[in-house]
């Protein structure tokens, strides 16, 4: 198998499974190309996903671009994209035109509770590995802390920039930065997607005006160009885009927006329902554009960033930074994904098992999440 059908293959199955939002396919992600693929390590992929969460737009599929970069080029990347997001946006897609999520409850419930299993079984294998001492402990714990206290979205990144700070004015002990994440991007292309990020800012406003198809394509770019904190961030953002002028009514907006809540695979693919309302090539335009931003902006910093890395300095901060992540992560692992998803012993029960399947028996999560969705058709994750 080439790597590219290898790539298009793995994200496609994620895109089909990975339920529970961008924090979840942050757990979805490491089983499968972590543990599972060993195409990287944990040190590189906390990396990458710090890398991520600094950078406005969907956190997740920027990670999943820059992994399908990794392992088979600029076709590959493309592969990541869509295999991990076209199942999402064929589902919001169904939705605009009609068609609706009636009688899936049971199996998205127990999908939900997968996914549970799946960032817990993530939390302890980056805790393992990315907080082995005291004070990287001591960090991702700050790091909960510090989420139960602040809200909005930047206290993610502040979260991070604090565990990056507190790490090289410790000097964490984190070898001779030997070998380490790589993402072939020369500073050309980098500047070409700078370039293209600039232009969509100041050019599509201008051409909004031309026709609905720019006007969309504005409104999504910019609401792709100003979100940090993941996919839940862009509906006030989207809301204030769409609702307030009056282009469509609040009860449409929060339906679809329901949707993109109870489906696998990235949440921006909301954006597909909204364009969708006025056709496919609306749900075309509205979908490129809003997760555009957010890989122009990673491919225009990558080979900047890889310059640097290598320093003492800046690789202390990033073990910080890695620690602060395991936090992060620890703290979604209670809020959004386990105070959804769990209501009784008996899903905490089903959660549980899941886990232990994942954990000691070492099943796949796609597996886990086949038998699971079939459990929950038939109600056994009321």
């Amino acid at each position: 198998m080439s790597r590219l059908a290898e790539v298009f293959g793995a994200f496609l199955r994620l895109g089909l499974t990975s339920f529970g939002g961008p924090v979840a396919h942050i757990g979805y992600f490491r089983a499968e190309f972590v543990t599972r693929r060993n195409w990287l390590s944990d040190d590189d992929y906390a990396e990458l996903v710090a890398l991520c969460q600094f950078l406005p737009g969907p956190a997740s599929s920027q990670v999943g671009f820059a992994l399908g970069l990794t392992r088979a080029g600029w076709w590959g990347a493309l592969a990541a994209f869509v295999g991990f997001t076209l199942p999402s946006a064929l589902i919001m897609l169904a939705v605009a035109l009609g068609a609706g999520l009636a009688g899936l409850t049971g199996v998205i419930a127990a999908l939900k509770l997968v996914a549970v299993a799946v960032v817990a079984q993530a939390v302890m294998g980056m805790a393992r590995s990315l907080c082995p001492d005291g004070p990287r402990a001591t960090i991702a714990v700050a790091a909960v802390a510090a989420l139960a206290l602040l809200s909005g979205p930047w206290a993610m990144v502040a979260v991070i920039v604090a565990g990056g700070l507190i790490g090289a004015v410790l000097r964490l002990d984190v070898g001779t930065g030997q070998g380490g994440l790589a993402i072939a991007v020369g500073k050309p292309a980098a500047m070409t997607a700078l370039a293209l990020f600039a232009l969509g800012l100041v050019g599509l406003p201008m051409l909004a005006g031309q026709s609905e198809g720019f006007a969309l394509a504005d409104s999504m770019f910019r609401a792709g160009a100003l979100v940090f904190g993941g996919g839940h961030v862009v509906l006030p953002l989207l809301q204030a885009e769409l609702v307030a002028p009056g282009l469509l009514s609040d009860d449409a907006f929060l339906a679809g927006y329901a949707a993109a809540q109870a489906i696998p695979g990235p949440l921006f693919t909301f954006a597909t329902y909204l364009g969708g309302l006025g056709g496919i090539l609306g749900a075309a335009i509205a979908t490129l554009a809003i997760f555009a931003p957010g890989f122009l902006l990673l491919v225009g910093v990558l080979p900047f960033w890889q310059a640097v890395r290598g320093a003492q300095a800046v690789r202390a901060g990033m073990a910080g930074a890695n620690a602060a992540v395991v936090g992060i992560l620890g703290a979604a692992l209670y809020d959004p994904v386990f105070s959804s998803a769990v209501g009784s012993l008996a899903q905490f029960a089903f959660a549980l098992a899941c886990f232990v399947v994942l954990q000691v028996w070492r099943l796949p999560a796609w597996a886990v999440v086949l038998v699971a969705g079939l459990a929950g058709a038939v109600g056994l994750a009321a």
